[in-house]
C-alpha cells in the first residue's frame, strides 16, 4: 500500500506540473559498470553521483544498444538499434557518413516542443558540416567530433580566431601527410577553434559550457546533452584532479567528471529549476580491456568494450528527478537507451515518431516506481555491427558466434538471474530454450534489415 501511494503521489504531481521538465543527459565514454562508489567501487570516489543515487534512483539493468562509440550514441539519440539507422560501428575522420540528419534526435523532438538544445562533449556521429549536431537538433554545440585517440580531418573548417597548440598552423595542417594520433580538434558548431585541443581541459570546459547553457535558459525548458570524452584512452585529467584517485588516472577522469555533476546539481539548484530537471547519467558501452589500470571494471560482469556480453553493454544508470522519481531506490528491471526518446517525448508533452520504427519504449513506469512496471523489452537485442549476435528474453541470454558449420560457430546460453557473470553455458540443457531465441534472433533481425533507414552522407552544398 505504501509503493501505491507513493506512486499515486508522483502520478499527480506529475499531471500538475506546470511547464515541461528539463532534461540532463549525462553519456560518459567507456566506462565500467563497476566504476561509480554506489555501484561498487572500492576506489573511486563518486561523491555527487552518490548522492544522485540516493536522491534517485539506480538501475542495474540499463543497456547500451551497442559495445562502440557511434552506434552506442545513434541509438541513444534515436530510440532505435545501431544497425536500424545504418550507423552499426565506428565513424573515423576518414568517412564522409554519419547520423543521417533526416532522423528525428532526441533534440529535434524537443526543440519541435520548445526546448532550447546543447550539446557539449564528444559527439561522433558524423564531423563533417551537414553531419554535426547543429544539424541534428542541438541550437549549440561545443566539444570534440568523435573519439579523442583521432586525428583531425585537414578539410575541417577553422575559424578565423583558432588557437593553435603544439607549434600546429593552418599551413601544417594542410601540408602534413600523415597528422599526429591523439591530436583532436576542439569545435564550435561547425568551426575547429582550438587544434589541438588541450585535452586535460575538456571535462572542465564542457562543464563551463554547461553551467552558461543552464543560466541562460532557466526561464524555458531545455535539453543539456553532455556525452563526456573521458574515460576513452588516451586519458586525460586537469591538474586539480590528477594524481588525487587511488584508482590511478582511470580513477582521476571519473573523479572529475563526478565534479561536473555535482557542479551541474548545484546550478540547478542556484537557479530554482531542480525540481523541474530530469537528470541521467549513463554509459556508452563498457569498459576498455587493459592492464595498468588504464581500463575500468564491469565487474561482475563477463567481457568489455567490443563484446556482446554483459560487460559491454550493461552500463551502469542513475536517474534523479525531485517530487517525481522515488529517492534511494534500485531497479533491476530490463531498461536501455533506446527507451529515452519514447520516454522524453512523453515527458515532453508530444509522442514519438509515428513515420518510421521506433525501438525504444517508454519506461517512465520503471522511472517513477510504478509496482506493476514491466521490463521496457520482451527480448532485447544485442547487435555486433551489422550481425545480430545476442538476445536477452527474462532472464535468459543467448550468444550465437560465428556462421552455423563453421569452426568458429558457438551457442551459449546463461540464466542471468542465477548468473550474472555469464559463466555456466546452458545450452545443452536447454535445448528447447535455444530453438525458441533463436528463432526469435532470426525473425527480428529481417524484420530490422526489411526496415533499415539510410546512413547520412555528406551534403556539400
Amino acid at each position: 500500500m505504501r509503493y501505491l501511494i507513493s506512486f499515486l503521489t508522483i502520478i499527480s504531481s506529475l499531471s500538475a506540473m506546470e511547464r515541461q521538465p528539463n532534461i540532463v543527459l549525462i553519456f560518459t565514454d567507456d566506462q565500467g559498470y563497476e566504476d561509480l562508489g554506489c555501484f561498487g567501487s572500492p576506489l573511486i570516489k563518486t561523491p555527487h553521483l552518490d548522492r544522485m543515487a540516493a536522491e534517485g534512483r539506480k538501475f542495474t539493468s540499463f543497456y547500451s544498444a551497442n559495445s562502440v562509440c557511434s552506434p552506442s550514441r545513434a541509438a541513444l539519440l534515436t530510440g532505435c538499434y545501431p544497425t536500424r539507422v545504418n550507423v552499426p560501428g565506428v565513424l573515423f575522420p576518414r568517412h564522409d557518413t554519419g547520423l543521417n540528419p533526416d532522423e528525428i534526435t532526441i533534440a529535434n523532438l524537443l526543440k519541435g516542443q520548445g526546448y532550447a538544445t546543447a550539446c557539449f562533449g564528444k559527439w561522433h556521429l558524423g564531423h563533417k558540416p551537414s553531419l554535426l549536431p547543429t544539424a541534428q537538433g542541438f541550437d549549440h554545440y561545443f566539444g570534440i567530433p568523435y573519439s579523442n585517440d583521432m586525428t583531425i580531418d585537414p578539410e575541417a573548417t577553422l575559424s578565423n580566431d583558432i588557437v593553435f597548440r603544439a607549434g600546429m598552423s593552418k599551413e601544417r595542417i594542410a601540408s602534413l601527410e600523415k597528422h599526429p594520433k591523439n591530436w583532436v580538434p576542439l569545435m564550435r558548431n561547425k568551426e575547429v577553434v582550438e587544434y589541438p585541443a588541450d585535452q586535460t581541459t575538456l571535462t572542465k570546459r564542457y562543464t563551463e559550457e554547461a553551467l552558461t547553457f543552464i543560466e541562460e535558459n532557466k526561464a524555458k525548458p531545455f535539453f543539456l546533452y553532455m556525452p563526456q570524452t573521458m574515460p576513452h584512452i588516451p586519458l586525460f585529467a586537469s591538474e586539480a584532479f590528477r594524481g588525487q584517485s587511488a584508482r590511478g588516472l582511470y580513477g582521476d577522469t571519473i573523479e572529475e567528471i563526478d565534479w561536473s555533476v555535482g557542479q551541474i546539481l548545484q546550478a540547478l539548484k542556484k537557479h530554482g529549476v531542480d525540481e523541474d530537471t530530469l537528470v541521467i547519467f549513463t554509459s556508452d558501452n563498457g569498459p576498455w580491456k587493459l592492464n595498468r589500470g588504464r581500463g575500468g571494471s564491469a565487474y561482475p560482469l563477463r567481457g568489455y568494450k567490443f563484446s556482446t556480453y554483459e560487460g559491454g553493454m550493461r552500463v551502469p544508470c542513475l536517474m534523479r528527478w525531485p517530487g517525481k522519481i522515488p529517492p534511494g531506490t534500485v531497479t533491476d528491471t530490463l531498461a536501455a537507451s533506446i527507451d529515452l526518446l519514447p520516454t522524453f517525448a512523453k515527458l515532453a508533452g508530444t509522442t514519438q515518431p509515428s513515420d518510421r520504427v521506433i525501438d525504444g519504449r517508454d519506461i517512465w513506469p520503471i522511472m517513477s516506481g510504478a509496482p506493476d512496471s514491466r521490463p521496457s523489452h520482451d527480448y532485447y537485442y544485442f547487435y555486433k555491427g551489422q550481425r545480430l549476435v545476442a538476445v536477452r528474453h527474462g532472464d535468459w541470454k543467448l550468444h550465437i558466434q560465428g556462421k552455423q558449420g563453421t569452426r568458429k560457430h558457438s551457442v551459449e546460453l546463461y540464466h542471468l538471474g542465477e548468473d550474472i557473470g555469464e559463466t555456466t553455458n546452458l545450452a545443452d540443457q536447454h535445448s528447447e530454450m535455444v530453438k525458441r531465441l533463436s528463432e526469435r534472433m532470426h525473425t527480428f533481425d529481417e524484420q530490422l534489415k526489411r526496415k533499415a533507414r539510410p546512413v547520412g552522407k555528406h551534403n556539400e552544398g
